[in-house]
């Protein structure tokens, strides 16, 4: 069938009263295309970008399949079974099933490691046309005679490379036996290696493959990508300059992605100790306590994220407006993964990322990633790669000995960091960043004490604890929780001293200002909010011990 310019038809009108309620006016690309094929009954494979609306593009024909079959029986399992890799992706297709659902009377479930099986199988037993399943726990379902497949007609693989790279091919192929013949399966994916090709040839029939984008992997054009060449011990210095000025911003929600687990708890707890509005997401935490922090970042309560890749996947909040790579992934598909959290639909973000020495093997599908969007390329990361061809050892890189007034390279990212800093907006002027004036050019001249206790130019955080919706006082169960488990300090606490105290992220140095030559001015860089160059970074002191255990009463 032809692509639809808008979703619908005569005979589907409660299809178009749920999409008026849910303020959806026109098809995306991927919808356009996946709605009437759906529709049809084929089997269809879909490869497109994240954030292009995969989701309802499987979810309306759902609801419409599951509208033309008979009532559920008791006993019955699911009609509409959907293999999703991660947790977080299955709730958030649950959300959807249930918004676009509800006005239909169909009933949906989430199925997910990690939390208590006896509501999960409360709900199969009283009977729901959707079913939303990791592959784990359905497969444990399954076995023991929870729920059965029986009457699934319609099958979808979500993030089918995903899934793949987990691991989890053998529990698909052993559900996928248990449903009927006779089914209509879709399967979604970000890229089509051969191994997805291999699963789409034994589980669809006669399907027909629509495309958005590159078959290869590649990063949404929507989101800005600027890239800082720097050395591993400024990174931290390098953070805070950064966020200083995304929290200046209207719109300020961030992903701050990091590599492993106990980076991730580090560096949420330096934030922490010094004011910063962070929280922490990873795999070792309890599936209650991702929940509330995922739920306290998409209200906006907690606008800074810290992750490892467990959220990089399918997590999808619409409003984020920054990520940032602090570490820089093991691999171009991951980076992408990562950047495309932000600019979801058809909205725009920007994409941080510091790119060391150690990651010189990245660069080159970096530099692939970078050149496929048409982004400006750091010419340092150029002259990274030329340094790591052209051999001779792994010092120090040769542009950190270089003098920006003979290397045009330096001239050019100098440049580009003075008009970074200089779209800050500097002194008073009032633009589209709001009432909140916590770029470093608002603090003048004056000492940083008097700049924090002046009501001119009072911190985004001193903002955050006037305001009790956004404070962090909280009683709260969850946060105390929260709160004992990383061993941080209250959300409104005190930034005087901190970056002299050690052990915190501390206070960002005021900028020295850029060199300006003439041959700088040829180029057109991108203009980002802030430029990442700085001073030398703070030396942290590790975090301190725990208190000792009360003595024990005799």
């Amino acid at each position: 069938p032809p692509p639809g310019k808008k979703f619908g038809n005569p005979g589907d009108q409660y299809v178009m009263d749920v999409l008026m309620q849910q303020n959806f006016k026109e098809p995306t690309a991927i919808q356009a295309q996946g709605f009437p094929l759906a529709l049809s009954g084929r089997d269809m494979v879909g490869i497109a970008q994240t954030g292009s609306g995969k989701t309802l593009s499987y979810l309306l024909p759902a609801i419409v399949h599951i509208n033309h079959q008979p009532y559920l029986e008791r006993g019955d399992g699911p009609i509409c079974l959907v293999l999703a890799p991660t947790r977080e992706l299955a709730q958030q297709v649950q959300q959807v099933a249930y918004d676009y659902g509800k006005s239909s009377r169909i009933k949906s479930t989430c199925v997910y490691g990690g939390a208590p099986k006896g509501p999960q199988i409360r709900d199969l037993e009283r009977g729901v046309e959707i079913c939303i399943a990791t592959p784990g726990r359905l497969i444990d379902f399954l076995e023991a005679g929870k729920t059965n497949l029986r009457r699934c007609t319609y099958l979808v693989l979500d993030e089918a490379d995903r899934m793949l790279d987990m691991g989890f091919e053998p529990q698909i192929r052993k559900i996928v036996d248990q449903i009927r013949p006779d089914r209509q399966t879709l399967m979604w994916s970000a890229t089509w290696p051969k191994e997805v090709r291999q699963l789409a040839e034994d589980f669809l029939k006669d399907y027909v493959q629509i495309n958005v984008g590159a078959l290869e992997l590649s990063a949404n054009h929507n989101i800005l990508q600027i890239v800082d060449v720097c050395m591993e011990n400024e990174k931290d210095h390098k953070l805070i300059q950064l966020m200083e000025e995304i929290m200046a911003e209207k719109e300020n929600k961030t992903i701050i992605f990091v590599e492993t687990k106990k980076r991730c708890d580090d560096l949420t707890r330096r934030m922490r100790r010094d004011g910063w509005p962070a929280m922490c997401i990873h795999g070792d935490k309890s599936q209650p306590e991702r929940d509330w922090v995922l739920s306290e970042f998409r209200s906006g309560k907690a606008p800074i994220l810290i992750a490892t890749d467990v959220a990089s996947r399918g997590l999808d909040v619409e409003d984020v407006k920054f990520v940032i790579n602090y570490d820089y992934p093991s691999s171009s598909e991951d980076y992408i993964h990562r950047i495309g959290r932000t600019a979801r639909s058809t909205n725009k973000g920007t994409a941080y990322t510091f790119f060391t020495p150690g990651n010189l093997r990245q660069a080159r599908e970096l530099i692939r990633v970078l050149e496929e969007a048409r982004q400006a390329i750091n010419p340092k990361l150029l002259q990274l790669v030329d340094t790591g061809r052209g051999g001779g050892g792994g010092g120090r890189p040769r542009f950190r000995n270089s003098s920006s007034s003979n290397n045009p390279n330096l001239m050019y990212q100098d440049e580009c960091d003075r008009r970074m800093r200089s779209v800050g907006g500097g002194g008073g002027s009032k633009d589209s960043r709001g009432s909140s004036n916590y770029g470093r050019d608002s603090r003048g001249g004056s000492s940083r004490e008097g700049d924090r206790s002046s009501s001119s130019s009072s911190s985004y955080r001193d903002h955050s604890n006037r305001d009790g919706g956004r404070s962090y006082n909280s009683s709260s169960n969850s946060y105390d929780q929260y709160q004992n488990n990383n061993s941080s300090g209250q959300y409104n606490s005190s930034r005087s001293g901190s970056g002299s105290a050690g052990g915190g992220v501390g206070q960002a140095p005021l900028p020295t200002s850029a060199p300006q030559p003439l041959m700088a001015q040829q180029f057109n860089p991108p203009q980002p909010m802030m430029g990442l160059m700085g001073h030398s970074p703070f030396q942290f002191a590790p975090p301190p011990p725990p208190p000792p255990p009360p003595a024990s009463r005799k």
